[in-house]
């Protein structure tokens, strides 16, 4: 089996000037790709800014004999999504590959989170998704190919405490994730979403307390666990869209949204009560029997 190549694609990837980013560049770079590094160069709430992170990963890219150039436009407004997408056009001439990574965190208990707080993981995590997927979508539409794969988070489809404004923003990517792969299978473009769990400043910024039925020392937990399945997804190989992978600790799995068979009301019956649920809740809740919708038509098709 031939190795998985890149040669000839040109990857976005956002935020890659550190953690799980630069690993996904340096990777996809090593594999012939050629890449955007996208990082803003600030903090890990989102404050700041500057060019060296971006810098440190291309001249990385570049010694090992790679090709990249940096950009340090923000994600969080349409102008810096276009600049984004247009560095890579600018660079190589097209955009086959997006790695939405880029994000931001600012963990709190619910009731003392800010205005501020919750304005800015939505600006990063969400707008950010919007933005620079906008652009780099249309590109791969008239090509009739691309691949596209959004960071979301375990935060988002399960929560985690401490984390409503990430686990939010997280939640909102994978719904965006979910119609952007309906909207570009027609043309050619896979989309997918991971929920990665490796050290990274990010992770560092965790409440020690969340992590204390967890092994101490945990195995596997290395940015690049994360970039092998990544890679994948953003491969020629990959034939699959519309997917969540959650990748931590050394375990690879797919993770999905599912229906149970639930309890139905004739059509012919009168509208069901209050008390008409209480009965029926155990059959309601039952998942022995279940079904994973491919979308919001699928699933009511699933109704008699």
């Amino acid at each position: 089996m031939n190795a998985i190549s890149f040669k000839g694609r040109v990857a976005i990837v956002t935020g890659a000037g550190g953690g799980l980013g630069r690993a996904h560049a340096l990777h996809l770079a090593s594999r012939g790709a050629q890449v955007v590094v996208n990082d803003l160069g600030g903090t890990i709430a989102g404050t700041g800014g500057g060019s060296a992170m971006a810098d440190q990963v291309v001249k990385e890219i570049v010694g090992a004999g790679g090709q990249a150039v940096a950009n340090y436009d923000s994600v969080a407004t349409p102008e810096g999504g276009k600049a984004i997408v247009q560095t890579a056009l600018d660079a190589f001439g097209t955009v086959d590959i997006l790695i939405n990574n880029a994000g931001n965190i600012r963990n709190a208990p619910f009731t003392e989170l800010t205005p501020d707080s919750i304005e800015a993981l939505l600006a990063v995590h969400v707008k950010g998704a919007f933005y620079v997927t906008q652009p780099a979508f249309a590109v791969m539409r008239d090509k009739g190919y691309g691949r596209i794969v959004f960071t979301s988070s375990a935060s988002g489809v399960f929560g985690n405490p401490e984390q409503a404004n990430y686990g939010a923003a997280k939640g909102a990517v994978l719904g965006l994730a979910n119609v952007v792969a309906l909207e570009g299978a027609p043309h050619g473009i896979q989309v997918n979403t991971i929920l990665p769990m490796a050290q990274s400043r990010m992770g560092a910024d965790m409440n020690p307390d969340m992590m204390a039925g967890l092994p101490t020392t945990p195995a596997h937990t290395e940015p690049e666990m994360i970039t092998a399945m990544v890679a994948y997804l953003a491969s020629e190989e990959n034939p699959y869209t519309h997917e969540v992978f959650s990748i931590a600790r050394g375990r690879y799995a797919r993770a999905f949204i599912a229906v149970t068979e639930g309890w139905h009301v004739a059509a012919d019956k009168p509208l069901a009560t209050v008390d008409d649920v209480r009965k029926h809740i155990d059959r309601i809740r039952d998942q022995d029997g279940y079904h994973v919708p491919g979308s919001l038509i699928e699933e009511a098709g699933l109704i008699p």
